[in-house]
């Protein structure tokens, strides 16, 4: 265990290098996020029927998204993993005296949380003094407050975990362009990052509720606002941790399967 928190103490101190990185993606994260709520706005001003999310709710969704995008992007990747994989070098992981599916999780999982902690504040600040209706609204109770934390943490450990099957799928492809791009794509648009879930239809909804994407997003961005209630809130933490161990053993699983197949060639 001490292995696994010393690396991920060193890759989230690596992580907080990136400043300049940081200010880049602040701004293009508030620009993005004022681009988003603009057509939301135009939408709801507009429409003739209730919606089943308010406009106020709303803002707050789009405003966690860009807040927290490096906790719940599906592209976000450790290309060093990759070129481990694909060069051969992975026989060096396999000399280490630690199982290879933590250690990599320790890395990603401290790159996430590094790149969020160096975007996440300013642009809170921001987008709470912002004027209505851009105004990220805070929760309606310290209680959601707390759920929202903790159905936040539970998100990012579920898309770490899908993550980790991404690096994996590349000792049978040898590239990871197809794998990023097929469950990123597939995987931002069912967490509700394109199209916020209550707006999508019904029989698409239903898609979504049954895939683990929408536990990463959606879920606790919903909780925040008390857009979903407390006692749903708790039902739906159970759902992450089922989806949490049902990824983490399958990950682990394919994972042994891959190494006791792979061939590394070289002198």
């Amino acid at each position: 265990m001490n292995a696994y928190l010393s690396v991920w103490k060193l890759r989230f101190i690596n992580g907080l290098q990136y400043r300049a990185a940081a200010l880049a993606g602040m701004a293009t994260q508030l620009f993005f996020g004022f681009i988003f709520i603009m057509i939301f706005i135009a939408f709801y001003s507009q429409s003739t029927v209730r919606p089943p999310i308010s406009l106020q709710e709303l803002v707050a969704y789009i405003w966690l998204q860009q807040v927290f995008l490096a906790f719940v992007m599906l592209w976000f990747r450790d290309n060093e993993i990759f070129q481990l994989i694909t060069s051969g070098n992975i026989a060096y992981e396999l000399c280490r005296p630690c199982d290879i599916y933590p250690f990599w999780y320790s890395k990603l999982l401290a790159q996430r949380l590094s790149s969020a902690i160096l975007r996440c504040f300013p642009i809170l600040i921001v987008a709470f003094l912002l004027p209505h209706p851009y105004k990220l609204t805070l929760p309606p109770s310290l209680s959601t407050l707390a759920l929202f934390l903790v159905t936040l943490v539970l998100g990012l450990l579920v898309v770490v975990s899908i993550s980790m099957l991404i690096y994996i799928s590349v000792f049978w492809t040898m590239s990871p362009t197809g794998s990023i791009l097929m469950i990123a794509i597939a995987g931002e648009f069912f967490a509700g990052m394109v199209i916020p879930v209550p707006l999508m239809p019904q029989w698409m909804q239903t898609i979504t509720y049954a895939l683990p994407f929408r536990w990463t997003t959606d879920f606790p961005f919903r909780v925040y606002s008390g857009q979903i209630p407390q006692t749903e809130a708790l039902w739906g933490i159970l759902v992450q941790l089922a989806w949490l161990a049902v990824l983490v053993g399958f990950g682990r699983w394919w994972l042994r399967k891959a190494l006791r197949q792979v061939v590394v060639q070289g002198g």
